[in-house]
């Protein structure tokens, strides 16, 4: 008897009708539900800039370092405040503008995947931001030294993580691949082109650091801005000469920002640029006109240091898209692709620290 037949009119007995079609109506379900969810993972579509296949293509393009930050891998905690002012509390709703001190955690770090590299060698610097106001709102940004960003999209991120892989053959990156991501995109030669001609600066203290993506700041009324923010340094801007970069030491930025720190606070000053109708706010790679308006927001105040391996910040995810109300993010694909890869590195790292494959700052394995 078929718990799919029908019973026929004037009769008792039920017909059978095979359950095979059924049984492939199942199958075919199941099966359309693990292709999806296999292409979410990014078992399949090896092509697609999903965040494991970011991760992969950092992790591969340099050794590995079990417990560390995929990128910006070398840094160190600070901590401070910061200050809002009534110009920024008039662009955004949020807290932290309005509250008149937000305690701060946050990291400084130098570009790059090896954790015991050379500080004075990487051209770029970078700040994170997690600041928690008295309601429990979180407000986490990341910021780097570059003013724009090198590609439009995540398809073109990935495409030049990717040209960065070492070829087996060589040990280095094949000079071929990367030529070609500059020659299919103008903003990567631009940025190539700042990479070799901007003056370094000689410590985090001086230096700027940019929020190249662009977001919504949306004041008490409701109205809203597309807005960039920046953290300008207070300290007076040095440049750092090449015959300095290769007489400094190895950790010669940490170095000479703790002996900052015993002087006194180390302070920058927090500017938006706000948009005009028309400019490119989801194209982090396009530069907003210089004459655009520029409003004062508040004012970073750090005080103190600590190293990563046990600071406050070693387990913060520093994920751009953590916001608070008053401020939301834009449409923008390299935010979107940054906050994913920030999540899938930060679980990755835990994991080997809580199963204790992570390496300390020698690089001996232990706790990190």
């Amino acid at each position: 008897m078929s718990l799919f037949g029908n019973t026929r009119a004037g009769q008792g007995s039920r017909t059978s009708r095979s359950p095979l079609p059924w049984i492939a109506l199942i199958a075919l379900i199941a099966g359309l539900l693990m292709l999806g969810f296999a292409w979410l993972a990014g078992w399949i579509g090896r092509d697609r800039a999903t965040a494991q296949a970011f991760t992969d293509s950092i992790e591969a393009t340099g050794s590995p370092h079990p417990g560390f930050r995929r990128a910006h891998s070398k840094g160190v905690c600070v901590s401070g405040s910061f200050q809002g002012t009534p110009e920024g509390a008039a662009l955004s709703s949020a807290r932290v503008f309005q509250q008149p001190q937000v305690p701060v955690q946050g990291r400084l770090s130098i570009g790059g995947g090896d954790p015991h590299g050379a500080d004075a060698n990487a051209r770029v610097r970078s700040m994170a931001l997690q600041l928690i106001s008295d309601d429990g709102q979180q407000w986490r940004t990341a910021m780097n030294s570059f003013p724009f960003f090198a590609v439009p999209t995540a398809e073109a991120f990935l495409e030049q993580t990717r040209a960065g892989i070492p070829d087996p053959a060589t040990g280095k990156p094949d000079p071929a691949k990367m030529a070609a991501v500059q020659a299919k995109y103008p903003s990567a030669r631009a940025f190539g082109q700042w990479a070799k001609t901007a003056p370094w600066s000689d410590s985090w203290a001086n230096t700027t650091y940019n929020g190249v993506n662009s977001f919504r700041f949306i004041a008490a009324d409701g109205s809203e801005h597309f807005v960039r923010w920046s953290l300008r340094p207070q300290a007076p801007f040095v440049e750092m000469t090449a015959e300095q970069r290769a007489q400094a030491g190895l950790d010669y930025l940490a170095d000479e920002f703790q002996q900052r720190l015993a002087q006194g606070h180390v302070r920058w000053d927090m500017w938006v640029t706000v948009a005009d109708a028309g400019d490119p706010v989801d194209d982090p790679s396009q530069v907003w006109p210089e004459q655009r308006r520029q409003v004062k927001v508040g004012t970073l105040d750090l005080t103190s240091m600590q190293p990563q391996a046990d600071g406050a910040c070693r387990d913060i995810n520093y994920d751009p898209l953590i916001l608070p109300k008053g401020i939301k993010g834009s449409n923008d694909p390299i935010l979107a692709a940054r906050s994913a890869v920030y999540s899938q590195s930060f679980n990755r790292r835990e994991h080997e620290i809580a199963s204790g494959n992570a390496t300390d700052a020698t690089g001996k394995e232990g706790a990190r």
